[in-house]
């Protein structure tokens, strides 16, 4: 019996998905839910597995193509025994309108190649890499970005005939060196580059500043954190304390918790903060759901989850939508000061930086201390200049102070 492997029903606000790699051929035998090919949407890259157990008789779309919830992707014979590998169609055979032509076996840098992430896959690119001679350290071996910096380094630089292809301009320069690439964005970091601008040309953003004094924190964790992590099975980090000085600063000034729609202000009686992932792919902001219910550990591994899975591509869609409120630490990469971009409906976003320690006047005396920057940008349609700042310093007045957390003063 012929089975129909198609797109899975996507969510509304997402229209089409770009199908990334095939991770099987005509002719491979398929086990009930094993994966069967990778799309691409606008968030996260979905996995659609195998309905029932069978042979692959027919891949109808190619990679890279545009498919809509509901399409047809393959067609998968139920309860069918593989072929000998000889006698299975080569790659030219396997999508709709190629060739029925039957070359020998791919090759092994084809067939990993087919399950490259669309980041590591330029980065073989770029480098004219062997994609099959790379030792994968991800998910059923798949090869990873760090995997190919590691093959790199051991390896050396490219030979001096693996040049990347030029224009035309550039391929008739005499100076070598003097190569260009045209590569098309991913899904994900044309959708980011659209909500860039979105809030850009919407928003009538403005960033205000303040610095707070981690020492507090500091020897909070050092004094806790060995029973912390025994406790929860996770490290005791600085997320989980700033998330719940935001979450008291919310409480204070419900309107940096508030949305525009149209010509209303929709003022959220929940706190859902979104806390900012970076990956091989680009920016994505997965939410911690009623964080305001959530403890020191629970926030602590679901951020740590969050980060793990985002880098695998692994998120779900509801994972990933929604939020009333973002983090966004720029200090993990040394970022001393910024300005954020909301994340547009939203209309605040706070900004970590990296902790620098600085003289600072205490007590008429000048000591050393671990400071922050702390930037706030916020949308002035609705947030007043007064409101922001005084929700900056509610969320240094709590940081300096980790007890106020506790009795929510």
């Amino acid at each position: 019996m012929t089975i129909e492997v198609r797109v899975p029903q996507l969510p509304e606000s997402v229209a089409d998905a770009t199908l990334v790699a095939w991770h099987k051929k005509v002719g491979d035998a398929v086990s009930r839910d094993e994966n069967l090919v990778d799309l691409e949407t606008d968030k996260v890259v979905l996995e659609v597995p195998a309905p029932t157990a069978g042979v692959i008789r027919e891949l109808k779309v190619q990679n890279g193509a545009t498919v809509t919830s509901g399409q047809v992707l393959a067609l998968l014979e139920e309860g069918a025994v593989a072929a000998p590998a000889a006698d299975r169609p080569g790659p030219a055979a396997e999508t709709a309108g190629k060739s029925t032509a039957r070359p020998g076996p791919a090759t092994r840098e084809s067939l990993v190649a087919e399950r490259l992430a669309p980041s590591v896959r330029r980065l073989v690119e770029e480098h004219k890499l062997d994609a099959g001679g790379i030792a994968g350290s991800g998910r059923d071996g798949r090869v990873t970005k760090g995997d190919v910096l590691a093959h790199m380094a051991g390896k050396g630089p490219p030979a001096p005939g693996a040049a990347v292809s030029a224009t035309p301009a550039a391929a008739g320069a005499s100076s070598a060196g003097r190569t260009e690439r045209r590569v098309a964005m991913t899904r994900l970091r044309s959708r980011i580059a659209e909500r860039l601008v979105q809030a850009q040309s919407t928003a009538a953003m403005l960033t205000t500043f303040n610095e707070v004094d981690l020492k507090a924190v500091n020897e909070l964790r050092a004094r806790h954190k060995d029973r912390f992590e025994k406790e929860h099975g996770a490290r005791l980090g600085f997320m989980s304390f700033f998330v719940k000085a935001c979450i008291e600063a919310l409480r204070r000034f419900p309107v940096v918790n508030a949305s525009v729609d149209g010509s209303d202000v929709v003022y959220h009686e929940y706190y859902d903060i979104g806390v900012a992932v970076s990956t091989d792919r680009g920016l994505i902001v997965p939410v911690l759901r009623d964080a305001d219910a959530l403890g020191f550990g629970e926030i602590e591994k679901a951020v740590v989850g969050y980060a793990n899975r985002a880098r695998e591509g692994s998120l779900t869609l509801e994972e990933l939508t929604g939020g009333t409120f973002t983090i966004t630490n720029g200090g993990v990469f040394g970022s001393l000061l910024s300005t954020p971009i909301l994340n547009m409906p939203q209309s605040a976003i706070l900004g970590m930086h990296k902790i620098q320690e600085r003289p600072v006047v205490v007590n008429g005396e000048i000591v050393v201390r671990p400071m922050m920057y702390l930037a706030l940008t916020y949308d002035h349609r609705i947030i007043d200049g007064r409101e922001a700042v005084q929700f900056l310093v509610a969320v240094k007045d709590a940081l300096e102070d980790p007890a106020r957390l506790l009795l929510q003063v």
